[in-house]
């Protein structure tokens, strides 16, 4: 298990990424008002009413007009910004702390945000899709972290990144040893863990999404697979590589 805590990766088209600062705080707002400051009563019904429920889509099931809330086509994203507890509001959000901001900056501001929300919406989806039946409401932010992950994956393999391994070993990684687990888990566990209480779907869903939009909405400027290396001290190094040799005299090439 990895849990990010920095990455060693400037901004470089924004000053500022403001559109995940304003994701973290709104979760955590919307968690604060629905778990921290509001009976259980409360809680249960802002999870039905905003939490995604596959059987109401497929027909297998109502919801008492009483609990309705927005319509039931929001909650492919209103579901994503409810949590259960403290715990999985603040790794979710930690994730987007530490992966959100460069892939912001790879994107733009309001591609960023509209990447997030489909990645959202793809992982409620791709959740129905296998649990047709189920009556049980989703919620989390995981789907969408989901895919920012595998954004950042894709844009940034080589930074070096800290991570924590099993909750205590500090380890500076380049990002794409322990992204690559954890992707690699998140589909591991779909298949002997498909119909448990974490949904495993909507994470392979979201990373799904997050590797498919990626290509299409960051700047076209913006390569895949850093053409540069981040050096742990912050300092970008170019790429070298050597001709053969017996080919005189040798040159460096930029990649």
């Amino acid at each position: 298990m990895f849990i990010p805590l920095y990455d060693v990766n400037a901004l470089k088209h924004v000053r500022l990424a403001y559109v995940t600062l304003g994701l973290i705080v709104v979760n955590f707002a919307v968690w604060l008002v629905t778990d921290v400051g509001a009976s259980e009563a409360f809680s249960s019904n802002a999870s039905l009413g905003l939490g995604y429920i596959p059987a109401l889509f497929f027909d297998n099931a109502r919801l008492d007009p009483s609990l309705v809330i927005v319509p039931e086509g929001w909650t492919y994203i209103t579901y994503a910004f409810l949590h259960g507890n403290f715990w999985h509001v603040a790794s979710n959000m930690l994730f987007l702390w530490v992966f959100g901001d460069n892939v912001e900056d790879a994107m733009g501001h309001f591609r960023f945000l509209l990447f997030y929300l489909l990645c959202a919406a793809a992982a409620a989806w791709f959740h129905g899709f296998l649990l047709p039946q189920s009556q049980g409401p989703l919620i989390g932010a995981s789907g969408a972290i989901s895919g920012v992950v595998a954004s950042y994956f894709l844009l940034h393999p080589k930074v070096w990144v800290w991570v924590l391994v099993l909750w205590r070993i500090p380890l500076l990684l380049p990002a794409f040893v322990p992204l690559a687990f954890w992707i690699l888990q998140q589909v591991y566990m779909l298949f002997i863990d498909g119909d448990g209480e974490v949904s495993w779907a909507a994470h392979v869903g979201g990373i799904v999404a997050g590797l498919a939009l990626t290509p299409i909405l960051k700047r076209w400027s913006v390569p895949l697979f850093d053409r540069r290396i981040v050096s742990p001290k912050g300092i970008e190094v170019e790429q070298a590589q050597t001709r053969p040799p017996q080919q005189e005299p040798p040159r460096w090439g930029r990649g």
